[in-house]
């Protein structure tokens, strides 16, 4: 590990020598996780990109792209599109990105079963904002919003999320 390392435990995270508040699962975490399960995937993951809400907030880093209301998520494992990106219409099971809440306006993508899926071996496990402190996740990643976009501004592609 390094300080370059986003390193996440239940409660708490540490990236470049800062520590952070921060939120996983409803299951915890998990070695084998499931789509629907409510678990954090253990392991070493690595950030992918970077979506925002370019209506609420400036792009954290040069490689941010927009969140258009068309975007969807697939969380379908039926779907040839299965955890990935997609746009409106889509007629599979999704997560909409472009939400009325905040939950989604700055989002870090992982590369959890990416970019092969494997069917009903989870999707979309993103780091976004939580709903508020202590709250779990279904089985992301959150933390407060400023950290958030601290750890966008300063993460990079390829940044490695070691959860445990």
């Amino acid at each position: 590990m390094s300080e370059h390392d986003l390193v996440v435990s239940q409660g708490r995270a540490q990236y470049l020598s800062r520590h952070f508040a921060c939120t996983l699962g409803l299951g915890g975490t998990t070695d084998n996780k499931h789509e629907g399960d409510g678990a954090t995937p253990s392991g070493n993951h690595l950030i992918t990109g970077c979506l925002y809400r370019s209506d609420r907030l400036d792009a954290p880093n040069k490689w941010a792209k927009p969140i258009l209301p068309e975007d969807f998520w697939s969380n379908d494992s039926a779907d040839l599109n299965y955890n990935r990106l997609v746009h409106a219409p889509h007629t599979f099971s999704h997560e909409e990105l472009h939400r009325a809440d905040h939950l989604y306006d700055l989002i870090l993508l992982t590369d959890w079963n990416r970019p092969d899926a494997i069917a009903n071996k989870g999707s979309a496990i993103f780091i976004h904002r939580w709903r508020k402190p202590g709250h779990p996740t279904a089985g992301c990643v959150a933390f407060a919003p400023d950290d958030l976009v601290w750890i966008a501004s300063r993460a990079s592609l390829g940044t490695r999320v070691i959860i445990s």
